[in-house]
């Protein structure tokens, strides 16, 4: 029995640090599956890890902070865990979460901003950024992905392992970690996009009309989901924008640099349609605005600003400057018209 409880632990440090290989993986979810009390023991172990990793941002992340506050998280539970039929071993969670000190890219959150939810379910992680924030992280295989607000992905245990593939709900820049044998995926309900490694920026939230993909290095194949056809293979400074209402989708030449400047706190809109720029300061600002006048909805415009120095109203301004429209603030409620 103590053995099997060494062996139990040792795979979810391991899953928790390093990530498990496809037969320990089967093995942990068979034993999770097993009865309640593993569940909820694995679950309690999972949220001890999540909770000891720095909020702060990346370049002020402190490794003995961060181990320092790993430990604590665990002693707070020592209570609890001395009444666990499975009493989790300090020592060895201790030796395997110094990992934590040395690199994140294991699967959990580098840093974030505003907040970010971690569902707890073992057959699927979803990470949301809230309104008004963006979510830095790194998946199990070393790649790098940004969530614009607003903006959700999904994806199983056994990404990296067997299947490269994300769901994402919403804004998404993705630095993909380059691996021939598992092909990288992101699938909306609209398009699919599949790579081996390369840099992009996808861009699908449910209220938008448009689907955007833009590419900054390699190759991606991108399938019309809307019209189950493959539709187009993007070299580097192309961008894709597939229309929601009729499914046509068309590729153009740009500086497509620009569509990744959010990550870096910037708002850009290129010749963007005024309802998608409307659900863009929405999600930035966390306001709620309203298109007074549906002639409006045809206007598109070009602007470059910063989230955090400049105010909605400043963004606003800039808009109504062109003199093609006009709005008015009541507290967090806009109208434009």
């Amino acid at each position: 029995m103590e053995e099997e409880k060494k062996h139990i632990d040792e795979l979810i440090a391991t899953y928790l640090t390093e990530g498990l290989d496809k037969n320990a993986l089967a093995e942990l979810k068979a034993w999770i599956a097993a009865s309640p009390e593993n569940k909820n023991y694995f679950i309690q172990q999972r949220e001890v890890w999540f909770s000891a990793v720095s909020r702060e941002a990346a370049s002020k992340y402190n490794k003995d902070k961060a181990f320092d506050t790993f430990k604590k998280r665990i002693g707070n539970r020592k209570e609890i865990e001395k009444t666990s039929h499975h009493g989790f071993r300090l020592s060895m969670l201790w030796r395997y979460a110094a990992i934590i000190a040395v690199v994140l890219a294991v699967g959990c959150f580098s840093y974030w901003q505003g907040g970010v939810n971690v569902k707890d379910t073992f057959a699927d992680i979803s990470v949301e950024a809230p309104l008004g924030s963006r979510t830095k992280l790194y998946l199990p295989d070393g790649t790098l992905v940004w969530l614009n607000a607003g903006s959700r992905m999904t994806y199983s245990q056994g990404f990296g392992v067997d299947n490269r593939m994300i769901e994402l709900e919403g804004e998404g820049y993705f630095e993909v970690r380059r691996n021939e044998k598992l092909p990288f995926f992101v699938k909306t309900k609209d398009l699919q996009l599949q790579v081996l490694g390369t840099k992009f920026n996808f861009r699908d939230y449910p209220e938008d009309h448009e689907v955007v993909v833009s590419l900054l290095e390699g190759k991606v194949e991108l399938n019309n989901l809307l019209k189950k056809e493959k539709e187009a293979i993007l070299a580097p400074d192309e961008r894709a924008i597939l229309n929601k209402t009729n499914g046509r989708m068309t590729v153009e030449t740009v500086t497509v640099s620009n569509a990744s400047q959010w990550t870096d706190g910037y708002l850009f809109f290129d010749e963007e349609l005024l309802p998608d720029i409307v659900k863009e300061l929405e999600r930035s600002y966390n306001v709620t605005i309203r298109i007074a006048n549906d002639s409006l909805n045809t206007f598109r415009f070009y602007g470059n600003f910063v989230r955090q120095e400049q105010s909605i109203q400043e963004v606003l301004d800039a808009l109504a400057s062109t003199e093609k429209i006009q709005y008015k603030i009541e507290e967090r409620n806009i109208t434009i018209y």
